[in-house]
Order: structure tokens, then C-alpha cells, then sequence
């Protein structure tokens, strides 16, 4: 475990979090720009030194304020991998590589060099000098020299931040495998919500050096913290599943979500897998009447738990849907047409092509 309490004030910011993560597992801190998250990236590292509190790692302590201690940058085993990559223009790709291996304590690699080069898929680049690579091609072997080090904790700040989308698409399966792989504490700044929804065990949320809240992603996705910094229009529930079936015929895979199933197109998808998704409140449908003759496939039965003003004459329902806790943006106008209470059976409708599934081992 993790755990983390520090204060910090550099001109005007003040920093003042506390929160846990998993070892092994994908912590994210996640918030606007400016909420404190790559401070406490350099405060993990050793490279900022905290005003006061500790970080204590599977039971060492890395920095305690009341006893003096600051175990120096070097010594604490931390790859940190940084928006602009640092990486050696004058070297290759192997020679940059070469360059993590010998940052090592321990020559009896735990993460070998073989092992990195295929995870990261670098084979084909190990005599390129880094110019000549793509930005995704520079990310990967940033990834790599970061776990050639050997490290007990991997910081990776906003890794796909200047990656256009497809890029972002193409690299992300790579960060899929480093978090099922290996057995390797990472703590992962971001803002964008595909990034937690892809990767993340655990999430943090900031807002101006103070945490809002801590947690499991399904748990947090309903929360009002959440929706504050995603805004109305990204805000959904996040549901994990297992997928039952493929139908090939259809393109069409049928996951488990508690007592209930959903149908989302199969791209990607195998049978048995574990997945995540996020199911937008601005894209679900809700019906006082059990429906009939519709096009859309996903029809789940469920009961009110509230009804919340949203803003802009709109209201947020929450509905438990057949073990899931779901959430449906609609106009107050629809809502005081329909009498929506609380208590009220409701069916919530899903079209299958809104959805995407993510493999979530």
C-alpha cells in the first residue's frame, strides 16, 4: 500500500491531500488542469520536498516531515515518466534503454530486457534515434527506459495528453498490458476520463491542491465530485461485466451487469472477458410503460431512487436497475410529465451502438 499525507505551499498554491493506492494497481489522480496532481507527482519522486506529512511504500518510509527524513531522489526506486519524455536525442533507442538498465541497484532484473522490449513492442525500433520516431514510438520507449529502472512505483504524468486521438487509441492497449502484466504500483495523472475508464484501480479526485474524494471508478462515477469536473455532457454510471456471449452474425456481444444484460457491439470483445463501461446519462431513455416496437436493443427494468435538479431546466434521476445503479439526464418538463418520484418501476432504454466495451482484467 501507498499511503500519502502532504502539505506543501509553493507561492500561491497550497497542497493538501491525503489518499491511499493499491500496490499492485493504476491509481489515477484525476482533475482539471491546475488541481495539484503533477505536484504530487514530484512529491512522490523527492524532486519537490513537502512543507509536512509522509509517504510510506509497503511499509518504508520515503519521506516523514516530524523526523527529518527525505530519502533522496535516487534511492527511492521511482520511474517517472514525464510529459515531455526527456528522452537522449543523441542516442538510439536501445542505447536510451541501456541508459534505465544502469539506474538499476539490482542487476538480476525482475522486469528483464526482454521482456520489456516485447510488452512495448520495441524490436523493430532499437537502431532508430529517437527523432525519427512518432510520438506514440517516443511514449513506449519512455515507458521502457522508466521499467528498465526496476522501479517500486511508476509515475506516469498525463501520457497521452499530446497524442491525438487515434494515437491515444493505438497506445493504450500497451498501458492495458503494463497494468495486467506486472505486479507494479502506478500512479497515473490525467484528465481525461477515457484514461480511468481504460486503466485506472483506483481513483483520486482533485480540485485546488484538496482531494474531493477517493475510491473505486463505478463507486465515484456517481458522485457529484465527479460530475463537476467531467461537467453534465461526460457524466454516466461506470458498470463492470463479464462477457456471456459473441455473436458473430450480429457483431454483438451480451454482457452480464449484475442480474441484468446488455448488448454493445463486440469489437475487441472475447467471450469470459472482463469489461468496463460507461453508460452516459445523457443517453439513456426512461419509460413509465414496459416499451414495444423499438429499434433500440437494451430495455432494463428498474425502480427510482431519486430525482435532482441538474441545471439548465434539467433534472439527473437515479434509477436501480436490476443490480446497477444508473443515472438518466432528461429535461424537467419530461420529468413532470412522466411524474417521476421516487419509488417509481421505470424501464431504461440503452441503444447497443451508444455503448463501448473495455477488456478490464
Amino acid at each position: 500500500m501507498l499511503q500519502v499525507a502532504l502539505q506543501c505551499r509553493r507561492g500561491d498554491f497550497t497542497l493538501d491531500v491525503a489518499f491511499e493506492a493499491p500496490t499492485p494497481g493504476v491509481t489515477a489522480l484525476f482533475g482539471k488542469s491546475g488541481a495539484g496532481k503533477s505536484s504530487v507527482a514530484q512529491l512522490l519522486a523527492g524532486l519537490w520536498r513537502a512543507d509536512a506529512g509522509r509517504i510510506e511504500l509497503d511499509g518504508q518510509l520515503l519521506f516523514e516531515a516530524a523526523q527529518g527524513l527525505c530519502v533522496p531522489t535516487q534511492q527511492r526506486r521511482v520511474g517517472y515518466v514525464f510529459q515531455d519524455l526527456r528522452l537522449f536525442p543523441h542516442l538510439n533507442v536501445e542505447h536510451n534503454l541501456r541508459y534505465g538498465l544502469k539506474r538499476t541497484p539490482d542487476r538480476s532484473s525482475a522486469i528483464g530486457w526482454q521482456h520489456t522490449v516485447e510488452l512495448l513492442d520495441l524490436g523493430a525500433l532499437l537502431r532508430r534515434r529517437t527523432a525519427q520516431l512518432s510520438g506514440g514510438e517516443r511514449q513506449r520507449v519512455a515507458l521502457a527506459r522508466a521499467l528498465l529502472s526496476q522501479p517500486r512505483l511508476l509515475l506516469l504524468d498525463e501520457p497521452l495528453s499530446a497524442i491525438d486521438t487515434q494515437k491515444r487509441n493505438e497506445l493504450l492497449p500497451y498501458f492495458e498490458r503494463l497494468r495486467d502484466e506486472l505486479s507494479l504500483p502506478i500512479i497515473l495523472i490525467t484528465h481525461q476520463f477515457e484514461d480511468l475508464l481504460r486503466l485506472a484501480n483506483r481513483v483520486v479526485l482533485l480540485e485546488a491542491g484538496r482531494v474531493l474524494a477517493q475510491g473505486a471508478l463505478p463507486e465515484l462515477s456517481l458522485r457529484p465530485e465527479m460530475r463537476s469536473i467531467l461537467g453534465p455532457e461526460a457524466s454516466g454510471a461506470v458498470i463492470e461485466g463479464i462477457v456471456e456471449r459473441i455473436d458473430t452474425a450480429s457483431g454483438l456481444a451480451t454482457v452480464r451487469i449484475g442480474s441484468s444484460r446488455l448488448l454493445l457491439p463486440a469489437t475487441g470483445l472475447s467471450h469470459g472477458q472482463r469489461v468496463r463501461l460507461q453508460l452516459l446519462a445523457r443517453d439513456l431513455i426512461i419509460a413509465t410503460s414496459r416499451p414495444q416496437g423499438l429499434s433500440v436493443r437494451n430495455q432494463l427494468s428498474g425502480v427510482i431512487s431519486s430525482v435532482a435538479d441538474d441545471g439548465e431546466h434539467n433534472v439527473l434521476v437515479g434509477i436501480d436497475a436490476e443490480g446497477v445503479t444508473l443515472q438518466a439526464r432528461i429535461t424537467a418538463s419530461a420529468a413532470r410529465q412522466l411524474h417521476l418520484r421516487p419509488g417509481l418501476p421505470v424501464w431504461v432504454l440503452v441503444k447497443a451502438v451508444s455503448l463501448q466495451g473495455h477488456r478490464f482484467s
